[in-house]
Formats: C-alpha cells, structure tokens, sequence
C-alpha cells in the first residue's frame, strides 16, 4: 500500500531512527510530522512539520489540527546495560507515561490508520539468551518465545504492548497495530556503544570493552528505518514482530572491524560480572510478510559511521536558566513559565527576581534574587548576573521596568540573552497613551481620541487618566467637566478621552520576531478588581482577534502583549490602550493555544516559529482567580 499522501506522526523522530526514517517517508510521499526534544536537524527541508520540546506536554489540539493517518511512536528513553537509580524516574515520564499519553490523545481520532510501535527484544525472557559462560552460537528469539522484562526500558516496552493489545480489542475495525520489537540498534551520531567507541577513537583515547564474547543482533539505523517504512505500507501486518538482521555477531567481530580503521587503536578489556549475552532475531515472520530482511552489517556500516563521526559535532542541546522579575505575587505568572520550560523539554531552572525579599512569588520559584531597584541597576549588572546563573531568556513582569529591559535588550541579545520585550519605541508609545492614541488615529486604526487640553473634547462626559503607566490607577470614569478638572489636579500628567459606553474586553496577542502576529485571544473580563480580571471568559472574535493582530504588528510589538478594547452599542470598537507585557490574566490564554512562554523559550533557542501555529481551542473557557494555600517543609526564616 502505498504512503503517499498519507500524514505520518513519528514521535522522537529526531533520534537515530527517525534522523533516517523522516526522510525516507518525505520521498515516498508522506505528509510528515515530527515531535522531538531534540532541536530540528539542520539537513531537513521546511516540507517536514517539527514540533520541538517534550512531547508529554503535547495538546491533543496540536495533534487534531495534524490529523495523523500514521503513528510512528519512536520516542523514548534508555541508559547502558545497566540502569542508573536515576534512570527510575526518566523512564515513568518518557517511557511508560509518554508512551501512555500519545497513544491517548490519538487514540479516538478518526484520521488515525496504523500505529507502529517501535518495542524492544528487552522484553523477551532473559534466561532464554542470557548465560554464565561465553556461548558458541546465538539463541534465536521468536515473537512467540517467553516474555520477562529485563529491565526498566523492557517493562516500559511491554508495558506499552499490553495497552496496545487493549486498545486492539476496540479498535481492530478501523486502526491496526503492530509492536516491532527492535534489535541491538546502532547508527549516525547514535549514544549505542559503536558510536561511543568510535568518537573515543577518532579523539585518540582508549576504549574498554566488556564480554567480547558476547553475540549481539546489531541492525544499523537506516535498515531499521526501512523496515519501519515497509511496516507503513504494508497494513495488514500486525501484531508483534521482530526485527533485527536474523544475523548476530560478536562483541569481537566488533573490535576486529575497528582495527582496520584505527590501527593503533588502544582498547582494555575490563572484568565483568554481567551475563554472557547471545541472542538474534528470528526474522522468519518479517520476511515472510514483508518480503524483505536488513541487508547492511557491521563491515559496511561502520565506515559511514566513522566518517560521519569525523565531520559532525554531536552537541548536546544546553540546560538554561530563566530570569522572571518583579515576581511578587504573579502565582500562575510563574507556574506557566515553569510549564512552557518542561514542555520545552531542557532542563531549566526559573529565577525569580523582586525588591521584596519577602514576597511570596520566592516560595515557587527555584532561585530567588533579591533584585535592586531598577534606578540601581545597570547592564554591566546584569550581564554579570545573567552570566554567572546561566540565565539565557528574562520575562519582565511590571510596567515600571519596560522600558529600562527594552533599552539593554540589544546587548543582552547580543551575548545570547532573549528577553520577552518589545523594542524600547514600542514599549515607549504603548506606556504613552497620548501618543498611542495618536499613532493609531494617524494608521485609521479604531483609537480612543486622547487630548491634554481639556477645551478639545466636544462630548460632556469624559475620562480622566494618567498619561503614562497602568491605565486603571487614579482613573476618573463618566464624570463631567467640571469634575474632570478637579480630578487632573491629583494627576501628574493627566489627559482626558470623551467616555464611551461598552463592554470591555482584554485581548492577548504573541508578535514572533518577524513581527507577524501568531494569533489573539479575547477575554471578557467579567468580574474585576483593582484593575485586574478575577473571573475572565475567552469570547471567539474573529473581527476583534484580526483588528488587534494589525495593531501589534502596526506598533512593531514584539512577544505577549494585551490590548484593552470597548465595544460600543453599535459594535464598533475602541482601542483603549496596550500593555506591552504578559498580563495578569493572560494565563487563560495559554489555555486556549496562545502558546507565549513556550514560543518565546523557542525563539531565545533560535527556533523558527512558522511551523508552530496557534492552535486556538475548539471549547471557550472561563478563568477564575483565587488565593490558594500551600504547605512546605521547614521554616520560611
């Protein structure tokens, strides 16, 4: 059966397999889909979707708007022979739950054709082919043979297979499954011990190996990705299969290939108390199936590795720190940030910066920095600072300090810190009122008119407001002339707009680096206090989500900002002012796809955004905000 056309997901398809296999799909004729940690491989062209980060952070919005005729799950984790204590944890998250959560999300679409796990022969019984002494043949194992996990990865492995085999009972009729227990895989740029002895060599060190005894069913990368590639075509196989070269070798065989290209290799083989392996894939099922078995073994396979070892890099994608300031109270300010870090998938730490070193914002944070003020602080400071902690990306949180990050943010680029800020004239003309209105008349966009002289307004009932900083503070609403100019004599720089009668809605939109506006979402603020929404729902707008993506991209806005917007009796909009920062309520706008914080973790990575799209939620949503206690161990003193 042929792919072509077809869309294919392949989870992890950035690793070893997928690296050969994504291409393969693409020239068959695939529409093809990638989700990965890994950052997008330079070698592939722009027709290949890629979504990096961590895929249990996946939304099943992001999957529908793929609709996926083929799962390729690919994606995991694994450590050498033997697992780490550490290794507990990575392999519940990005085995055993990822596996779990993908197959869920995907599970009820009705797109969805053909899933092809890529399971492992650690499931298999290691008394069958696991000894005390070296072996002079291998045991070959059959999809029937006796199963008994041997470690971690294995159970996550058969894990996986038994839900798969659950979700057959329901699914037979219009999605087929097959489980595709791999061999010892190695490969390009692979963490498998030919590439580790390989890098070790062409660097001049020593190798150690361990039971050069041992017989292994090495298949090489780009033959398992072919045979995942018939899988793809070939539906009506399903059910578990093996597929390995049929083919073992020796740990030796391995070593004696090496010489030829290292002769002065050194290598020491190191005692051991593990088991004597010899084991090889049956591979009478796949051929019988598929008509076709691997054709590539050590003697063929390890000069291209070694030549793609002497002119690659393998550089591991760098954990970071994040700086967010002024945290305060800003709970779920921090907790999105957080999350948008362990979706990304690095390990990242976030700093929390405020002058209060009593704050609450400290207790959810993983550092806290008692910041000066900002009259106090200087870009040499924060240079320093950025520097010492790693920090790599700073979201600033209060309008106070705009303007002071947008002026240093060409110098924080500069030694590769992102900062979620817009450029310092655009932080300038949103702090500015008068001025933003008057930008905005000028580009025929729906503005209130601002004036300075109160003799210029022409209606009866006015607006009182300060000219620069948060618009609800000291502001005077409805209110007469009269009254109007006795409540600008409290005001340092007041300026007056004729009163509108409407609802007011907040509206969050994400200007990527380009200056093009991903996407908008409207918030009815329907209970507000001190300035600020307590229970905000999301409204689908399209007029108004449109209007205000032309605004940001007008105003050459750059990351979150939120536009404060009336709509009159006669529909007709009124742009209010903007706030050229992540408000706080915009979290409800995360939950609808309005993706800031990741987005943002990935364009401080140099990541480009076009094939990231916002993925709007098919179902509105209400916010409501609410203290919440915590408890934690120790003293807060």
């Amino acid at each position: 059966m042929s792919i072509k056309n077809k869309r294919v997901f392949v989870s992890g398809g950035a690793g070893v397999i997928g690296h050969q296999l994504c291409p393969l799909l693409q020239s068959s004729g695939a529409i093809v889909m990638v989700g990965d940690l890994k950052s997008r491989p330079i070698n592939w062209n722009g027709e290949i979707l890629y979504r990096q980060g961590d895929l249990n952070f996946m939304t099943q919005s992001e999957i529908e708007s793929f609709q996926p005729e083929i799962f390729i799950h690919l994606a995991a984790t694994f450590e050498r022979s033997t697992e780490s204590y550490e290794f507990w944890e990575e392999n519940f998250l990005h085995n055993v739950n990822l596996s779990h959560y993908l197959i869920g999300i995907m599970k009820d679409l009705s797109s969805l054709k053909r899933v092809i796990f890529a399971s492992s022969y650690l499931i298999y019984d290691p008394n069958l082919y696991s000894f005390n002494s070296a072996q002079s043949k291998p045991y070959s194992l059959k999809e029937t043979d006796p199963v008994y996990p041997r470690n971690l990865t294995g159970m996550a492995k058969f894990a996986h297979e038994i839900e798969i085999r659950f979700l057959e009972g329901f699914k037979k009729d219009s999605v087929s499954f097959v489980n595709v227990r791999i061999y010892r895989g190695y490969g390009k740029g692979s963490r498998c011990i030919i590439s580790r002895w390989i890098r070790s060599l062409i660097k001049g060190e020593e190798i150690f190996i361990y039971r050069s005894e041992g017989i292994f069913d090495y298949i090489y990368a780009e033959d398992t990705a072919l045979g995942l590639l018939k899988l793809a075509e070939y539906h009506t196989v399903n059910g578990i299969i093996n597929l390995g070269t049929g083919k073992a070798r020796r740990v030796s065989d391995v070593i004696d290939v090496l010489k030829k290209y290292f002769p002065d290799m050194k290598y020491s083989e190191v005692e051991s108390d593990i088991p004597y392996e010899a084991s090889q894939a049956d591979m009478s099922l796949f051929e019988k199936s598929i008509g076709w078995i691997p054709e590539r073994f050590i003697e063929n396979a390890i000069p291209d590795i070694i030549e793609y070892e002497m002119t690659h890099d393998n550089i591991e994608q760098k954990a970071f720190n994040i700086l967010v300031t002024s945290i305060s109270r800003k709970i779920p300010m921090i907790n999105a940030v957080r999350n948008a870090s362990k979706k990304f998938g690095t390990q990242i730490k976030v700093f929390g910066g405020d002058l209060d070193p009593n704050c609450v914002g400290r207790y959810f944070v993983d550092t806290f920095w008692e910041m000066p003020r900002i009259s106090e602080l200087s870009q040499e400071k924060i240079i320093d600072f950025c520097k010492t902690n790693n920090i790599k990306a700073i979201i600033p949180s209060r309008d106070g300090e705009l303007q002071f990050w947008a002026s240093i943010k060409d110098q924080l680029n500069n030694i590769g810190v992102h900062v979620l800020i817009s450029p310092l004239q655009g932080v300038v003309n949103c702090l500015d009122k008068l001025i933003f209105s008057q930008i905005l008349l000028k580009n025929g966009l729906p503005a209130i008119p601002s004036f300075i002289d109160i003799k210029e307004i022409k209606t009866t009932n006015l607006v009182v407001k300060e000219r620069y900083g948060a618009g609800s503070l000291d502001i005077a609403l409805n209110v007469s002339k009269n009254v109007a100019i006795q409540h600008a004599k409290k005001l340092s720089s007041p300026i007056f707009q004729p009163f509108i009668e409407g609802k007011e809605f907040s509206v969050d939109v994400y200007i990527d680096k380009t200056g093009k506006a991903k996407g908008a979402v409207v918030r009815s603020r329907d209970l507000i206090l001190n300035g600020e929404s307590q229970i905000t729902s999301t409204i689908s707008n399209p007029q108004l989500e449109t209007l205000c993506c032309n605004i940001a991209e007008k105003l050459q806005l750059y990351g979150h900002i939120v536009l404060q917007i009336l709509e009159d009796e006669d529909k007709k909009f009124h742009v209010i002012e903007c706030n050229s920062r992540f408000g706080g309520a915009s979290t409800l706008s995360i939950a609808m796809g309005l993706d800031s914080f990741y987005w943002f973790i990935l364009e401080g990575s140099n990541v480009d955004l076009t094939q990231y799209s916002f993925v709007r939620s098919r179902i509105e949503k209400t916010q409501v905000r609410f203290p919440e206690d915590i408890v934690i161990n120790g003293s807060c003193i």
